[in-house]
Formats: C-alpha cells, structure tokens, sequence
C-alpha cells in the first residue's frame, strides 16, 4: 500500500471523463462508438471506444463528458448515472510515467449536433450491444458496457 502510494506521487496524473451513451431505435437499444482519426497529437489506439476526453481546468466531471460526448460523438446527451472511475497506469511518449482517471457517465441520447463529431473522430456509429461488444477494444469499455446495461434496464 506504501510502496502504491509512493509509486503515484511520482507520476504524472490525468484526469479523463466520457460517455456510454445510448438509445432506443427500432424497439432495441443502441449503443454510440467511435473511432479516433489519425493525428500527431493523438497517442492512444486508434480502434472503436467511446467518447471520452481530458477535463479541462475549472469543469466538472459531468460537463466534460457532455462536452466529448459532443465533440467526439457528434451527439448532445443527458447524464443518467455515474461509473466507476478507473484508473490507469502508461508511459507516454517522452517515457514519462502517468497514471490516469478516467470517470465515465451513463448517457441518453437527446440529438444530434448541426455540425456531427470533430476532428478528433474518423467515424461514428450506432451498434446494439453485441457488435458494440464485439468492435470495442479496451477490455475495461466492454466490462463498463455491461454496468451501464444494468443501470438502464
């Protein structure tokens, strides 16, 4: 527990929210994933996950995941409830240790944006929850998908 402790005092920290946004189409549930676009800035996998960003300083956990859910999703939604945070350990690409928070919200779709999902998004889709299941890369959405089922049924 010490040793954890110290570790985490001399690292980076990062703090991250999104969305595990849904809604009702055709009498079934769907689920919103996205792929990231390519870009220099960008260092993390470039396969299907959910929209989520950094917090920006001075905003809550809540609006920064409405704000990426928007931007990345091309979506505005509600929150429902919260999850769990999860935390996670990387280096990044100047071989600098962080370790990162990232806090995700169950969200209902209210509409789509005038202008659709940023730069920061190749694509965007709508997938009911096996394909979801099946396109998600991190192990750690797919647990989270399973919570957020559970919340809304």
């Amino acid at each position: 527990m010490e040793v954890q402790f110290l570790l985490g005092a001399l690292m980076r920290r990062e703090f991250s929210a999104g969305g595990i946004v849904f809604k009702k189409q055709n009498g079934q549930i769907v689920w919103l994933i996205r792929r990231p676009a390519p870009n220099p800035q960008y260092r993390g996998n470039l396969g299907w996950s959910f929209p989520k960003g950094w917090v920006d300083k001075g905003e809550k956990l809540e609006e920064a995941a409405t704000r990426e859910v928007k931007e990345e999703g091309g979506v505005v939604a509600k929150v429902i409830s919260k999850l769990q945070t999860l935390k996670i350990f990387f280096t990044d690409q100047n071989g600098e240790k962080v370790m990162k928070f990232i806090t995700y919200f169950v969200m209902e779709y209210v509409s789509d944006t005038p202008e659709g999902f940023g730069w920061e998004t190749a694509e965007a889709k709508w997938m009911a929850v096996t394909e979801t299941q099946n396109l998600l890369i991190h192990k750690n959405e797919k647990e989270l998908l399973v919570q957020a089922i559970k919340m809304i049924i």
